[in-house]
């Protein structure tokens, strides 16, 4: 299962380009409309533009730390500007930028634009932007210089080279030029070396958390480099939200530890300090995020790993390869001693994935549509003397739910067929060791005679389509596989950074 994946803009105060009567300001941030935007997106060499819905949740939660970049920009004395646009009402200029979602952000540089894609946080969006439009990493004179941008941004990486030219420094700012979520600071001050203590070629990374700061000891490439500041830069136990998601799962460290907690319960305290005084020796294997289960939003990541809000506390590991396996511990006591040995057992190789699975109903078989879960679909789907059609779905799936009535009718249509079982299952609650579902609603034949392979329909989603697909042995308007499933542009896809 995957499990869908979106982003941000800025502007000052003071428009000596353009006026007030031409241009609204809310709260420094410029409104443009369609009768505006062209001449802001020119006049202004650089210009980040939110396009937003009044109504969107994600739109709500950016817009205090929007506003709160445009101080910061006044604060660096930056000409960057930074815009809004409600796509609801300027449909033409939506349409015209293609914004497909919300709140999608777009830099203009002289009118031309790229895609916005870094963090939703206000320091996130000064870091960005000042990184696309100076040098990447800031040279730092003065202990004063250093120690303001410290002070004045959660994570600040500086490089302290007495060569600014050393192959430990060409690497460093390689990975500045490539890294747009933080600032970066270069410098060869003596001063500078001596209030950090830091030695000849040595790079620092500083945050508001977890110790203050990280000193990289690794070899000095580019890879291991952007390792560390990806790694260091999160805090021991990650909080999953929405500006943290897409450094969660876009991250180099592909398994993760979900504790899912209730932020109203006693207990929320208790087992993150539990998880962060054993987090540090994991930290570059094993990604520790707590998830709370009191946000609405959550509630689809609880259902893909079969849990209920009443189950916290709970942890889960998932590997975030191509099936997302899940592992959870023996004991559901989140002490920090029973974090660790989860931790510890899963990385040795001697936890069993677990695999979601729903009791089977009585009246699974009542209908000319099957029913099936994990406990016996095997003994339905693999039945070697019928032709066996399954549709993979899920219950929220826009998709699924316009099929049903097509799907109803091919079930009425082969009832009476000893040869033909038409069935379904609900991929969100039943996993299969030989079979993994990354799309909504995907369907496959299994043939009989065959019971390894399947082949997967990617016809049309019509009565006609499907019962030809059938007729035909899985020969018209399929795609035979033995383990790969169909993906379509319109699938309903879970994607990794709702996890």
């Amino acid at each position: 299962m995957n499990i869908l994946l979106a982003l941000f803009v800025i502007v000052s105060i003071s428009v000596p380009a353009l006026s007030e009567n031409e241009i609204k300001l809310d709260e420094g941030v410029l409104v443009l409309n369609r009768d505006n935007f062209k001449s802001a997106i020119t006049d202004n060499e650089f210009i980040l533009v939110e396009f937003y819905a009044p109504w969107c949740g994600h739109c709500k939660a950016l817009a205090p730390e929007y506003v709160k970049a445009v101080t910061l920009l006044e604060e660096n004395k930056s000409d960057i500007k930074l815009a809004k646009v409600d796509a609801t009402e300027e449909t033409e200029l939506a349409e015209e930028h293609q914004i497909r979602g919300y709140p999608t952000l777009k830099f203009f540089i002289k009118g031309t634009a790229i895609d916005y894609n870094g963090g939703r946080k206000a320091e996130e969006i000064v870091s960005w932007l000042i990184k696309k439009t100076g040098p990447p990493a800031k040279e730092l004179n003065t202990v004063e210089e250093a120690q303001d941008l410290i002070d004045n941004n959660n994570v600040v990486i500086i490089g302290f080279f007495k060569d600014p030219s050393s192959e430990t420094a060409k690497a460093f700012l390689s990975v500045a030029t490539t890294v747009d979520d933080h600032l970066f600071g270069i410098t060869n001050s003596d001063a500078l070396f001596e209030k950090y203590q830091a030695k000849d070629d040595s790079i620092i990374l500083f945050k508001h958390y977890d110790g203050g700061k990280s000193v990289f000891e690794g070899e000095p490439t580019h890879q291991a480099i952007r390792k560390f500041v990806a790694v260091e830069s999160l805090p021991l136990v990650v909080d999953f939200n929405t500006n943290t998601a897409q450094k969660i799962f876009g991250g180099d460290v592909k398994n993760h530890l979900l504790l899912f907690l209730s932020r109203s319960d006693e207990h929320f305290a208790k087992i993150s300090d539990a998880a962060s005084s054993v987090a540090r020796p994991f930290r570059e294997t094993v990604l520790f995020v707590t998830l709370n289960v009191d946000e609405e939003d959550h509630q689809r990541i609880l259902e893909f790993f079969g849990l209920k809000k009443e189950d916290a506390p709970a942890a889960r590991i998932i590997k975030l390869e191509e099936d997302m396996v899940k592992y959870k511990p023996e004991s559901d006591d989140l002490t920090a001693e029973n974090i660790q040995q989860f931790v510890q057992n899963f990385l040795d190789g001697k936890l069993k994935p677990i695999l979601l699975q729903q009791e089977l109903p009585e009246d699974w078989n009542s209908q000319p549509v099957k029913v099936l879960v994990a406990s016996n679909f095997d003994e339905v789907a693999l039945d070697p003397s019928k032709d066996v059609l399954v549709e993979f779905y899920a219950p929220w799936c826009g998709h699924c739910k316009q099929l049903v009535p097509i799907y109803d009718k091919v079930g009425e249509h082969f009832k009476d067929n000893e040869d033909v079982v038409i069935a379904k299952m609900d991929a969100t609650a039943n996993e299969l060791e030989h079979t993994k579902v990354t799309g909504f609603p995907t369907i496959k034949l299994y043939p009989k005679g065959d019971l390894r392979k399947a082949v997967t329909y990617n016809g049309p989603r019509t009565f006609e389509g499907i019962v030809k697909f059938i007729e035909t042995g899985g020969v018209d308007g399929a795609d035979p596989d033995v383990a790969t499933e169909a993906e379509t542009e319109d699938d309903d896809k879970p994607r990794k950074d709702e996890l």
